[in-house]
């Protein structure tokens, strides 16, 4: 078994090891939720690379499709890319910095608050 722990708290203090029918439970630094990469210090940089290297991926096949009417084109990046960019956007998006919004969209100004 393995636990993360968030800590709120100014001042961050070792915690002692949780331990279930006495056997150690092992502590780590991040985990993948629901497909959403968390970190004990809530940041997201891991989660942004994530997104960003799966909507890469996708992207490709966006541009193998080049001879395809604009229409078909934009289907795919709906279904494809955007939703990959946009998946948890509620709960990540908010307390991300602007670097990360400078990875994720096209025009950070219009979206992002600098950090």
């Amino acid at each position: 078994m393995k636990e993360i722990l968030v800590n709120f708290r100014r001042s961050h203090t070792k915690h002692t090891p949780l331990s279930i029918n006495g056997a150690a439970v092992q502590g780590v630094d991040s985990t993948i939720f629901l497909g959403l990469h968390v970190t004990e210090d809530l940041s997201w940089s891991n989660n942004t690379a994530s997104l960003a290297r799966k909507a890469n991926q996708r992207f490709y096949l966006l541009r193998k499709l080049i001879r395809v009417p604009i229409p078909i084109m934009s289907t795919f990046y709906r279904g494809a890319k955007k939703s990959i960019l946009t998946s948890c956007i509620t709960v990540w998006y908010g307390a991300g910095t602007a670097s990360c919004c400078r990875t994720l969209l096209q025009d950070p100004a219009a979206h992002c608050e600098s950090s």
